[in-house]
């Protein structure tokens, strides 16, 4: 039966979470490459193995990947490798200028791999997934539909650890409904979309593997199952709503520091312009991201602009713009499935250009070891270095 919630997306309020929360002091502990850092992570990578855990995927936010425009895209469909290329070359340009604030880099997966394998025989494998990191349905349902074609083509059948900063958690979200929805929600989702990969006109499908994920999610013998995929947050903002069936585990980190006089799961709004400079309040970001801010796609990407639009009736139905202030007001900070952990990082060092108003902290490799400890803790039951506040 289709659940109430497929394709319902969250609903803001500013009431007492429904969700399980956390307020917790985030600790940077030793320094990495230290002896004590390198003892604690083979820690966490036993614990990990002893989940069952096999592959961990590292997964970026909204324009930080290789087509944030949606330009190479649209020389893909008529040029497929020379766009493959451009889309290559502009992540290297990313990253170069980006590093590690609000972005996974190649440093930060090969020191985590390195670490968690640490005197292992059983190795688990760390991988970087790239997408557009266009900031529109059409960009973030593009990116599970790739995500799922990568996991599900997968050689090992472990469970799998995904990490996603910013909208990579809504692009999970996608794909814990796409996991577990039935046959007439999956044809739904797929013939919405239809446009963007199937040219009205000519009836030329340009973008292969939107029909054949479609046929294998369709698929009961298919290889990727939800019950295999956990899922972790950083800084994601509250838009698509969680299949309650479709994440074995879920965990959401929010950089966040409670104001005196307002109640401590909620961020002020508005912000002072001092406020943002400094992060005040902890990752603006994750508090502005909210339904309504997407950028569209360029009307002259006619068939991209066309699917956003039609799938922002199916995911986004009855949230208007105009009503994006008072949402916004709410200050809402905790989704409602999953453990969030309110994490107050302390005040970021350098100005905003580095820590994108308090959203790029969840990526540096100083806080690799908070987060994986915390990952233990909350998602395979193993307290290695945590004492949280619960609430």
């Amino acid at each position: 039966m289709l659940s109430d919630n497929r394709f319902r997306h969250q609903q803001y309020t500013n009431a007492q979470p429904a969700a399980a929360y956390h307020l917790l002091r985030a600790d940077a502990g030793p320094e990495v490459d230290s002896e004590e850092f390198r003892l604690r992570m083979r820690a966490v990578g036993e614990t990990w193995r002893a989940a069952g855990v096999s592959s961990l995927y590292l997964v970026h936010g909204t324009f930080v990947g290789g087509d944030a425009a949606g330009l190479w895209l649209e020389l893909s469909r008529l040029l497929p490798a020379y766009g493959d290329v451009l889309r290559q070359l502009n992540k290297q340009w990313v990253d170069a200028t980006v590093g590690e604030h609000g972005n996974f880099t190649a440093q930060f997966a090969q020191k985590l791999e390195e670490s968690l394998n640490d005197g292992s025989e059983r190795q688990i494998s760390v991988r970087v997934f790239h997408w557009s990191s266009e900031n529109h349905h059409i960009g973030r349902a593009d990116a599970a539909v790739r995500l799922f074609d990568e996991l599900d083509n997968r050689k090992d059948q472990g469970r799998i650890l995904l990490w996603g900063h910013s909208h990579a958690g809504n692009v999970f979200a996608l794909l814990s409904q796409l996991l577990v929805a039935d046959s007439a929600t999956i044809d739904l989702f797929f013939n919405t979309a239809q446009v963007f990969f199937r040219n009205p006109m000519t009836r030329r499908i340009d973008l292969p593997w939107w029909p054949d994920v479609w046929r294998r999610l369709n698929d009961p013998h298919r290889v990727l199952s939800a019950d295999q995929c956990d899922f972790v947050t950083f800084g994601t903002p509250i838009r698509y709503a969680w299949d309650p069936h479709g994440n074995a585990r879920l965990l959401h980190f929010i950089n966040h520091r409670p104001r005196e006089g307002s109640p401590d799961y909620l961020c002020p709004f508005p912000p002072t312009l001092d406020d943002i400079i400094h992060a005040a309040d902890g990752d603006y970001i994750q508090q502005l991201g909210i339904a309504g801010t997407n950028v569209p796609p360029g009307v002259l990407a006619w068939r991209n602009f066309l699917a956003d639009r039609r799938l922002n009736q199916l995911l986004q139905h009855n949230l208007r713009l105009r009503d994006l202030h008072e949402r916004l007001k709410l200050g809402m900070r905790v989704p409602e499935q999953g453990v969030s952990l309110l994490c107050d990082y302390g005040t970021p060092t350098g100005n905003i250009a580095r820590h994108h108003a308090g959203h790029a902290v969840y990526t540096q490799l100083q806080w690799l070891l908070f987060h994986a400890e915390q990952t233990c803790a909350y998602l395979y039951g193993r307290n290695l270095n945590a004492s949280p506040s619960s609430k």
